[in-house]
């Protein structure tokens, strides 16, 4: 009896050892600045009937920032120096961005449309592949950060990274 009671403990302790990583990581992506207070509301919207929120926003996020990042790519190609018709796709995209807290996309899709309104055509190439760097390095960060919460179970699910 002790010894389950011992192997019950030490699941617990590493439960709790997964949550306080978890909240690392959180603050981790915050500070780097992937994050903002948007996704912390996002998580707050989990509950018992669905505790997966969050991350089917996330799965959501980047199915559409993807048909974004598409539709801008294609315009570049097929409408060139078309700054108004690039700069409201771009809104689009940025939008999205805001919608789940991906402050960094956000930032950068802020320069490309910045760039639009200056005529500045390599400087909407540079600021369009920053965009397409974040968005992979963000959905990187975030399907780990999702492993981690299926992996830590309901103790860690529950618990919000301190963002």
């Amino acid at each position: 009896m002790r010894n389950l009671r011992l192997n019950s403990d030490s699941r617990r302790a590493a439960r709790g050892d997964r949550a306080g990583a978890l909240i690392r990581t959180g603050r981790i992506l915050s500070r780097l600045g992937y994050l903002d207070e948007q996704f912390c509301q996002v998580e707050d919207l989990q509950d018992e009937a669905s505790p997966n929120f969050a991350e089917e926003v996330a799965t959501l996020f980047f199915k559409d920032s993807a048909r974004l990042i598409s539709n801008v790519e294609q315009a570049l190609e097929k409408y060139p120096k078309d700054f108004n018709r690039w700069d409201a796709y771009m809104q689009q995209l940025k939008g999205s961005c805001s919608s789940i807290g991906a402050s960094r996309m956000k930032s950068e899709c802020m320069s490309f449309r910045d760039y639009c309104g200056q005529g500045n055509v390599e400087g909407c190439m540079r600021s369009f592949h920053k965009v397409k760097r974040e968005h992979g390095a963000l959905r990187q960060k975030l399907e780990a950060y999702f492993q981690l919460l299926r992996q830590a179970g309901p103790a860690g699910a529950a618990t919000r990274p301190g963002m």
